[in-house]
């Protein structure tokens, strides 16, 4: 009897023992084995906005939208020239890409990216008909942009980042496709100014749009403070021999670069 009790005994102990030191190697395997840095729908604490769809298009052309973000404030703040090769990302119905191409003129070219056709469609119908020719649209991925390698001297994304289904794969992208001067131009709506009349998830603050692109092997090398709801941000490669900059935080009496 005190054999068989000993022996039961000793068998639970047994394995509790073994239960025990797996359950240390799991967690040692765990703490080793990266971790990923988001979840579905996350990037580095942020939750990820929903693209908007072709089906809003009329909302970019809105009449207030001239008093709202001061469209030719951004454009001077670019500092685009003449011969250019320049990239309207998310480019939607083309609000801006008209403009780009207005800016680098017939020697330059504007590459309108994006996901979806019929974007690209409506866009067409606002080009074609003026006959301009430098303007070349491109239907992008999700994670791809479509674009030729060190080709490009700026890309313009307008509160189109914070949409980004996978924003390190695209910026991991962009990064090839800009020359070693190349910059983006990051315009993303204030998340520190409660009077902005944007949702939440479709803003961004200067810390995550900063703590994002660094992460991503870009570098901070201007900015621009003087719109009336919208950041504006200038990140290069960090190969770049342009120099980086130190973030000015968001002041709102600021009213000029």
């Amino acid at each position: 009897m005190r054999c068989s009790q000993f022996s039961n005994w000793f068998g639970i102990g047994i394995t509790i023992l073994l239960l025990s030191t797996q359950t240390l190697t799991a967690q040692q395997e765990s703490n080793l084995t990266p971790q990923p840095v988001s979840q579905p729908g996350w990037y580095l604490g942020r939750q990820i906005a929903r693209t908007m769809s072709y089906h809003g298009a009329d909302w970019l052309v809105r009449g207030s939208r001239e008093r709202e973000e001061q469209p030719q404030k951004i454009m001077d703040a670019l500092q685009v020239k003449p011969g250019q090769q320049v990239c309207d990302y998310g480019c939607g119905n083309g609000f801006y890409t008209l403009r780009l191409a207005q800016l680098v003129g017939p020697k330059g070219k504007v590459y309108a990216v994006d996901i979806q056709q019929e974007m690209l469609d409506i866009l067409a119908t606002r080009y074609e008909p003026r006959g301009i020719r430098n303007i070349h649209p491109v239907l992008a991925t999700d994670k791809d942009p479509q674009l030729p390698a060190g080709k490009l001297d700026l890309l313009l994304m307008v509160d189109v980042y914070h949409e980004l289904s996978y924003p390190s794969e695209v910026l991991r992208a962009i990064h090839k496709n800009l020359k070693p001067n190349g910059t983006i131009a990051l315009v993303e709506y204030r998340e520190e100014d409660p009077t902005v009349p944007i949702k939440p998830l479709h803003k961004m603050s200067q810390p995550q749009a900063l703590k994002e692109l660094t992460a991503n092997g870009f570098k901070l090398v201007r900015q621009f403070d003087g719109l009336p709801w919208q950041h504006v941000f200038f990140f290069a490669r960090d190969d770049s021999p342009r120099l980086s900059v130190q973030l000015i935080p968001w002041n709102p009496e600021a009213t000029e670069e």
